[in-house]
């Protein structure tokens, strides 16, 4: 078990400050590294089909960042779409980095502004899940382990996709494989085994079910990114009433 510290009050809850390592989050980060890489592989092909270069390959996994924007992106730039579609596309897709930050933001609230910034800006929604679950466990989540986590899952995600460019020149049709279909699949078996670990089985489902049904309902009324975003934020009300019910 992590080395925990002393309990300190922050805001009338208390946290017990946690000691993991910068070492211990690289740990902890190992068992979501296969995902990153068949995903990163899967978007670095996808980006190279569109006609990018490694280095321009390279420094989309560095400055944007994001499995899902990163399809998208390379979607819309093999149908030549302009240029701020594709940033106000990429915006709305990445606006529940907002919910994500949102969500962890009370276990940082004694860091200063910059560490904060830098844990915002490396979330990713696997390394929300792997934190989320550990500040869980123990009450508390250490800026070091935090650092590790992040930083192992970037560096992988860069190797993975520009692996996945170099091989790309060979893998002329990716759909013709799957491969675009390895982000969503990612998240499937995430979601399940994070249900199989739940204690609450039957409030898992409801919100999974209160999520689907917005999404459907909603793409009649709605571009696709926006019904996410209402499914995010309505799955995340019915979630918040249903795990106050005893």
């Amino acid at each position: 078990m992590k080395n925990q510290c002393l309990e300190t009050n922050i805001d009338e809850i208390y946290f017990t400050e946690d000691c993991s390592t910068f070492w211990e989050g690289i740990k902890d980060c190992i068992p979501t590294l296969l995902g990153y890489l068949s995903i990163g592989f899967a978007a670095g092909v996808v980006e190279k089909t569109a006609g990018l270069s490694i280095a321009e390959i390279t420094l989309m996994s560095l400055l944007l960042y994001a499995g899902s924007a990163q399809f998208i992106s390379a979607g819309m730039i093999m149908a030549a779409a302009p240029v701020t579609t594709i940033i106000f596309t990429v915006f709305f897709v990445n606006l529940r980095h907002l919910l994500l930050s949102a969500a962890i933001s009370p276990y940082f609230k004694t860091l200063p502004h910059f560490k904060n910034i830098i844990v915002g800006s490396e979330l990713t929604d696997e390394t929300f899940g792997v934190s989320i679950k550990h500040g869980n466990k123990y009450n508390s989540i250490s800026y070091k382990w935090m650092l590790g986590l992040n930083i192992t899952a970037h560096l992988n995600w860069i190797l993975a996709t520009i692996i996945g460019g170099l091989l790309g020149s060979w893998i002329p049709n990716p759909t013709a494989f799957g491969l675009d279909f390895a982000l969503p699949a990612m998240f499937i078996g995430l979601l399940i085994l994070q249900i199989a670990e739940s204690s609450e089985i039957i409030k898992e489902i409801i919100i999974i079910i209160s999520s689907v049904a917005t999404v459907l309902i909603a793409n009649y009324f709605s571009p696709g990114n926006i019904s996410v975003i209402i499914a995010t934020i309505l799955a995340a009300t019915v979630g918040m009433v249903v795990k106050r019910c005893k």
